[in-house]
């Protein structure tokens, strides 16, 4: 079943076209890894489906939904509900626990109370291995504990598509082997999509599939 849709992408950055005409259909409950050289367009591409960056041309349907075609407060809302973002630098507050770096995105949505948030934050670390650590500060947890945290803090409100830019990118490969199987149990029991930028050869060979980009466009998927 296709979840998210991409039509006519397009994406410049004054004269500098990044994106030309990207069409792309993705799965729900499929892991999909976008590759390619620096400069090829990667990034941008996820900005855009992620509704972090906004196309010059082009729609992307989400669940049949025109995600550009809300108000940009409607458009805020939607991603916080329904997407999670794990970036290659976890963005962690320093000065704030494990727990609370996790909370953040729920207390946003403001959906669920103080206590529920706690609890399914939590749950959250509970889950990755990180509850041991849930009133740790973050800037004293290790590299590879930190990326849990950013996962955990990706997964509070359950989105339906979480999307990495290469969160695999500091992380050595055990860990990394550890972030894949947590995002391959997350599609698998969980239908939830995952969509990562990465350069790791292993995580792009583990995935269900592989899309590769060269300079603004799909060459290979």
């Amino acid at each position: 079943m296709v979840l998210l849709q991409a039509s006519g992408i397009r994406k410049s950055y004054g004269q500098l076209a990044v994106l030309k005409g990207i069409d792309l259909e993705i799965n729900r409950g499929e892991i999909v890894a976008i590759v390619g050289a620096s400069g090829a367009g990667k990034s941008t591409l996820l900005h855009v489906l992620g509704t972090l960056d906004t196309p010059d041309h082009g729609k992307v349907l989400i669940e049949n939904k025109d995600v550009f075609a809300q108000s940009s407060k409607k458009l805020a809302a939607f991603r916080n509900h329904s997407i999670g973002f794990v970036f290659q630098f976890h963005f962690l507050l320093p000065e704030f626990t494990a727990l609370q770096n996790v909370m953040i995105p729920a207390e946003k949505l403001g959906k669920y109370t103080k206590s529920e948030i706690e609890d399914r934050a939590y749950e959250k670390l509970k889950w990755l291995g990180m509850h041991e650590f849930a009133g740790k500060l973050s800037s004293k947890l290790s590299g590879g504990q930190q990326q849990r945290v950013a996962i955990a803090r990706a997964l509070i409100n359950d989105p339906t598509i979480i999307m990495g830019d290469e969160p695999t990118g500091n992380l050595d490969s055990t860990n990394t082997n550890i972030v894949f199987d947590m995002l391959k149990d997350l599609s698998k029991s969980k239908g939830q999509t995952i969509i990562s930028v990465t350069h790791d050869e292993e995580f792009a060979l583990k995935s269900d599939r592989v899309i590769e980009m060269k300079d603004g466009q799909i060459i290979k998927q």
